[in-house]
């Protein structure tokens, strides 16, 4: 089931920022959301499991099936098949998610921007029309802001290499052109997630 309640909940039910701005920074109200607010409950090696893969769940904003099918079934599939460790071969997954490159490469500020402006059509995936967030963008492909949205003060303040920004080494970035290429496959090592990918990895394989 698709979740249409406030974001914030979903971070001060997980205990951490899910999605890197300021406005959901969970020290603001440490309590779980509910209408008593308790603290969070000491839990089982099941119960961290669960939350830790529910933390990256949420911070790629999919549904249970989704991300079931994207670490076990095809991330699975592909680690066997390309001798990749499974872990890397679920980054790889997430990662080429065209809503997960759009924010990565900083056209959005969070996936919940990068999916809405992916699904409204702004980009071009390879000079033709393409609206599909979900999308697994391949190596060589490139993304491209539709000529009309150039002027609009959504694209304005890209922040690459600025303000701390860092552009991972498997994306590039025009900001003339604004336009985006794939040049590698993600790499695990640099993506710093709020939960552990191998423990997510575990929840499904104990299950």
């Amino acid at each position: 089931m698709k979740y249409n309640g406030p974001k914030f909940k979903l971070c001060r039910r997980e205990g951490v920022n899910l999605f890197g701005i300021p406005k959901y920074d969970v020290r603001k109200r440490k309590k779980l959301p509910g209408q008593h607010g308790a603290s969070m409950p000491r839990l089982s090696e099941y119960g961290k499991l669960l939350r830790n893969k529910q933390t990256l769940k949420r911070t790629y904003l999919l549904k249970e099936k989704q991300f079931k099918q994207t670490i076990m079934d095809k991330a699975g599939r592909y680690s066997k098949n390309k001798g990749v460790a499974h872990d890397e071969a679920a980054v790889q997954f997430l990662e080429r998610r065209l809503d997960s490159v759009l924010l990565r490469a900083g056209f959005a500020k969070t996936i919940m921007q990068a999916r809405q402006i992916a699904a409204h059509g702004h980009f071009l995936l390879n000079g033709n029309k393409h609206k599909v967030p979900s999308y697994l963008v391949k190596v060589g492909d490139k993304i491209s802001l539709k000529e009309k949205l150039k002027t609009s003060s959504l694209y304005s303040d890209i922040p690459l290499n600025e303000g701390g920004f860092k552009l991972p080494s498997w994306l590039n970035v025009d900001k003339e052109k604004l336009e985006i290429e794939l040049l590698d496959m993600p790499r695990v090592d640099e993506i710093s997630l709020p939960a552990d990918i191998l423990k997510a990895i575990e929840f499904y394989a104990r299950a």
